[in-house]
């Protein structure tokens, strides 16, 4: 029996190989919780890309609630902070944080994210915050850096074969303006 995997998710053209990687390893289910993304229709139409890529695929998914208020309150003072700048260090420490929290109350045993796969971010910033969160709630992390190995233009490549939204910012107001 495979060991159960809570992956969080931000968008579907940086799930798609992630997915595929882990599913195999894992038994798997795709977790999004992304408070940051604006606006609401940006945040709804990331949603049902992913929810229709995890229908396709005959995978698990679970959405939070969407709650942008709570982020801004959570990152306030570092709106100005340069994209990869401590605003994304909370941005990403939040939400792992919180899949972190939901893996160990439901009985997961690993957590991980799709937040390597963005062009927009450091992998080793996710990283080094994915495993201070392991740290912190006791439950392990999978540590894949998910560029690697041709994983941004294979996910690419599979994003344009499958016809999904591809977005052109991180997902927060402030990366928009960027």
């Amino acid at each position: 029996m495979k060991e159960k995997l809570l992956l969080h998710v931000c968008c579907a053209p940086c799930s798609i190989y992630v997915i595929n990687q882990l599913r195999d390893k894992f038994d798997l289910t795709v977790y999004f919780y992304n408070p940051n993304i604006f606006p609401e229709d940006e945040y709804m139409q990331r949603l049902a890309e992913v929810k229709e890529f995890c229908r396709r695929k005959k995978n698990v998914y679970i959405e939070e609630n969407y709650q942008p208020q709570n982020w801004l309150k959570f990152i306030k003072g570092y709106e100005q902070e340069p994209e990869k700048g401590f605003r994304c260090d909370l941005c990403i420490s939040l939400r792992l944080n919180k899949t972190a929290e939901y893996a160990k109350a439901n009985g997961y045993g690993w957590f991980s994210t799709t937040l390597t796969m963005g062009r927009q971010k450091n992998s080793l910033q996710v990283l080094g915050i994915g495993r201070k969160v392991e740290s912190k709630h006791r439950i392990k992390f999978w540590d894949q850096d998910f560029k690697k190995k041709f994983g941004t233009q294979i996910s690419d490549w599979l994003a344009v074969k499958l016809g999904l939204y591809r977005q052109e910012y991180c997902g927060c107001v402030f990366s928009r303006k960027g």
